[in-house]
C-alpha cells in the first residue's frame, strides 16, 4: 500500500479527494460520492506513518509535531499535484487528499459564466469566491488567474495555503508564496505584498480580521483582489466581512466594502446528469449602484430580490442558476432540488400565497 500508487489510483478513478485512516480500506470520492476500496486491505499505523514520511519534508514534519495539524502540497511528475492535510484522530494518524491537475483549466473548460473572464480582468476591486469547502472555489480562482496570465500583461501575486495549481508565466508574471515555508500569515504577506508592485493580488483565504481589512485596503488602492470566503451565498459574504469587524467600526467597513466591491461568486458543485463528472452552479452578484447602496446602509436582506430582478446586469440567484441547469438538462431535478430556497418554482408549480 504504497502512497504513490493509490495517488496513481486516484487518478486513474478521477476521483477528486482520498481519505486515508487507520484500520478502514482508502476511500475515494468520485463524482462527490464516497467509495470504500473493499478489495484493498485495511490501512494500519505503520501504513499512515510510512505515507506521512513519504510525501512530508522534515520541516514539515517537524510543524506537524508542534502543532498537530499540518497542509501541505504534494506533486508526481507529468501526474496531478496533490493538496495533503495531516491529522490525528483516536491517536493515530490521518490523510485527507485532493488531488489538483497539473494543467489550469480554462474557464470556458469548466462551464463557469463568462462574468468569470469579465472580473478577473477588472483593472482593480475585490473579487470574491464563496461556498462551502470542496465546492471547487480554488478551481474556478486558478482558472481565472490563468484568464488574466493569457490575456493582461499584469504582476500577479498569490498567497496560499498551501500552493496548489503551479501557474507557468505568460503575457503576465507570477509569484506563488506558500504559507508557512514562503510566509508565516496571510495578514503579514498582505501587509508587504504593496511593496511588491502587484496589479493583481490572490489571498487563498479571508480568514480573519486583519487579512480581511488589509485586502479590501490593497483593492482600495488600486489594486485587484482576489479570495474566498465559506458562506454558502453571496449576500452572506458581505454579512460575514462586516461583521468580523467591532461594531464600531462596521459602518466604515460598509463604506470601504461598497467602493471596492466588484463582485461575488457563490458555487455549488454538482453531479451531471449523464453519471459523470460535476458542473459548478454559480450565483452571481455584481458590484452595481445599486448593490453598493445596499451595502452602505447594511440591507442586506434585499439583496436576494435585488438579484432575481437584476438579470440585465448579469446576476443571477442560485435558484435560477439551478433552474438554467435544469432546463438545460445538465443536472437532473432531483439533483438540484435539495440547493433549492424554493422548490415550487424549480418543479414548476404555482407558489401559492402565504
Amino acid at each position: 500500500m504504497k502512497i504513490e500508487e493509490l495517488l496513481r489510483l486516484m487518478v486513474d478513478r478521477r476521483a477528486s479527494d482520498l481519505h486515508l485512516r487507520v484500520r478502514r480500506p482508502p476511500i475515494l470520492r468520485i463524482d462527490g460520492v464516497l467509495q470504500v476500496m473493499e478489495d484493498m486491505p485495511h490501512i494500519t499505523p505503520s501504513d499512515l506513518k510510512e505515507a506521512f514520511e513519504h510525501v512530508a519534508n522534515e520541516s514539515q514534519r517537524d510543524r506537524f509535531h508542534h502543532d498537530m495539524e499540518l497542509d501541505l502540497a504534494y506533486g508526481i511528475r507529468g501526474m496531478a499535484r496533490f493538496r495533503i492535510n495531516v491529522f490525528m484522530q483516536r491517536d493515530t494518524l490521518s490523510l485527507a487528499i485532493r488531488r489538483v491537475p497539473y494543467v489550469v483549466p480554462t474557464v470556458d473548460e469548466l462551464g463557469l459564466p463568462e462574468i468569470c473572464k469579465a472580473l478577473a480582468l477588472k483593472p482593480r476591486g475585490l473579487v470574491l469566491l464563496t461556498g462551502r469547502t470542496g465546492t471547487g472555489k480554488s478551481t474556478t480562482l486558478a482558472a481565472m488567474i490563468d484568464h488574466i496570465n493569457k490575456n493582461e500583461s499584469r504582476n500577479i501575486i498569490t498567497i496560499e495555503d498551501p500552493i496548489e495549481y503551479i501557474f507557468q508565466d505568460d503575457k503576465s508574471m507570477i509569484a506563488q508564496r506558500d504559507l508557512g515555508s514562503d510566509t508565516k500569515s496571510f495578514g503579514n504577506a498582505l501587509r508587504h505584498v504593496l511593496r511588491q508592485d502587484p496589479d493583481v493580488i490572490l489571498v487563498g483565504e479571508m480568514r480573519d480580521l486583519e487579512t480581511i481589512a488589509t485586502a479590501i485596503t490593497a483593492a482600495e488602492t488600486g489594486h485587484l483582489v482576489l479570495s474566498t470566503l465559506h458562506t454558502p451565498s453571496a449576500p452572506q459574504a458581505i454579512d460575514r466581512i462586516i461583521d468580523v469587524f467591532p461594531p464600531h467600526q462596521q459602518e466604515q467597513i460598509r463604506l470601504q466594502l461598497s467602493l471596492v466591491l466588484e463582485g461575488v461568486l457563490s458555487q455549488i458543485l454538482l453531479r451531471r446528469a449523464t453519471g459523470h463528472g460535476r458542473v459548478a452552479s454559480v450565483e452571481i452578484m455584481l458590484g452595481t449602484d445599486a448593490v453598493r447602496n445596499i451595502i452602505r446602509e447594511g440591507k442586506i436582506e434585499q439583496m436576494p430580490t435585488y438579484m432575481q430582478t437584476g438579470s440585465q446586469f448579469g446576476m443571477l440567484t442560485m435558484d435560477q442558476a439551478l433552474q438554467n441547469l435544469v432546463r438545460s438538462r445538465m443536472v437532473t431535478v432531483e439533483e438540484a432540488l435539495p440547493y433549492c430556497s424554493k422548490p415550487d418554482e424549480l418543479l414548476g408549480r404555482p407558489v401559492l400565497s402565504r
